[in-house]
C-alpha cells in the first residue's frame, strides 16, 4: 500500500529560503546605492542653485549702474561664501567686453571628498 505525501521536503525548503535570502540582500544593497545616489544627485542640484544665484546677482549689479560693470558689487569673492552646505566663490574679470563671469562651487560627497563644479556666462560691459 503506498501512500501519496503533499507538502514541501526540507530540501526544498531550505532552497527557497536560500534564494529569498539572496533576493533580500540584493534588495537592501541596492536601497543603499539608491540612497547614496539620492543624496549626491541633492547636493548637486543645491550647488547648481547657489551658482546660478550668484551669476543671476552678479547680473543685477552689473546692469545697476552707469556705465555698466562700475557697481563694487560687481567683482570677484575676497573669500568664501558657504550656503546650504555648499561653499562657493566668484571671479568676474576686472576689463572686457564681454566678462566672462565664473561662479566655482564645492560640495562634499561623501567618504571626505568634495566635487567641484563651475558655472560660467557671458556679461556684456
Amino acid at each position: 500500500m503506498t501512500r501519496n505525501q503533499h507538502g514541501f521536503t526540507l530540501i526544498e525548503v531550505l532552497v527557497a529560503v536560500v534564494v529569498l535570502s539572496i533576493g533580500l540582500l540584493a534588495l537592501g544593497g541596492a536601497t543603499g546605492r539608491t540612497t547614496r545616489t539620492l543624496y549626491g544627485s541633492r547636493l548637486a542640484t543645491v550647488g547648481s542653485q547657489v551658482a546660478a544665484r550668484r551669476l543671476d546677482k552678479l547680473r543685477a549689479a552689473a546692469a545697476s549702474t552707469f556705465p555698466r560693470c562700475t557697481a563694487p558689487a560687481f567683482s570677484s569673492s575676497s573669500s568664501s561664501v558657504t550656503t546650504y552646505g555648499v561653499t562657493e566663490t566668484w571671479v568676474v574679470p576686472a576689463t572686457g567686453s564681454p566678462r566672462v563671469v565664473r561662479s566655482i562651487v564645492n560640495y562634499p560627497i561623501g567618504a571626505g571628498r568634495t566635487k567641484t563644479d563651475t558655472a560660467a556666462t557671458s556679461i556684456t560691459c
